[in-house]
């Protein structure tokens, strides 16, 4: 059973249906209290911006709840602005903080054609595992929209370049993995890529 956040900043509805076509179960829950006990992996999605989405997650709970939760080895999968509230902090808004279960800072993409970052581009796999699109290509396309990204750190997995800026595209440790794109927009691939991050974090 999968928890999807409602927190007010998250692209709920394709994830839901994305989830359903791979056949695996979910639910959304928008309180603490309202996690079954069935649930063991939770997914944060996200869209916007990081500071008021970060406030929001303090203000319902959540914030300190998906700390513990990782800290006690429970998985969690972060999409788009979901996975850089997964690392240590943003400089969007200025200074804001983040959950801390990645190293980094989210930072303004420069050196770059325009912002929003908004179409398909190419993710590299770097890790010396199979690519997890199930081919012998390392690369693959996926939808991304966003402004602000990861640099590429020690736990980076999946890195694309837009202009000048190369950052982290998929970012992955035992129990949590994060997606500066969207999966469930992405079409066939990106449907696999869902499947087998889900599938790494039953392990």
């Amino acid at each position: 059973m999968i928890a999807i956040i409602n927190y007010g900043a998250g692209n709920i509805g394709n994830i839901l249906r994305a989830l359903k076509f791979i056949g695996k179960e979910a639910l959304v829950v928008e309180k603490t209290f309202d996690l079954s006990h069935k649930v063991e992996i939770i997914l944060l999605p996200g869209v916007g911006s990081f500071a008021p989405a970060s406030e929001k997650l303090k203000k319902t709970g959540w914030f300190d709840f998906l700390k513990d939760w990782e800290e006690k080895g429970k998985p969690i999968l972060g999409i788009c602005l979901g996975m850089q509230l997964l690392c240590e902090s943003s400089t969007e808004g200025n200074y804001s903080e983040g959950l801390g279960i990645f190293e980094g800072t989210i930072k303004k993409l420069v050196n770059v054609p325009k912002l929003p970052h908004i179409g398909w581009n190419e993710v590299k796999w770097i890790s010396n595992f199979t690519s997890p699109w199930g081919e012998s290509s390392k690369e693959a396309y996926f939808y991304f929209v966003h402004s602000y990204a990861l640099e590429v750190t020690n736990n980076t997995t999946g890195i694309t370049t837009y202009g000048e800026s190369l950052f982290s595209a998929i970012i992955q440790k035992p129990n949590a993995i994060g997606f500066q794109f969207h999966p469930e927009r992405s079409g066939g691939k990106g449907l696999s890529l869902l499947r087998w991050a889900i599938e790494e974090l039953e392990e």
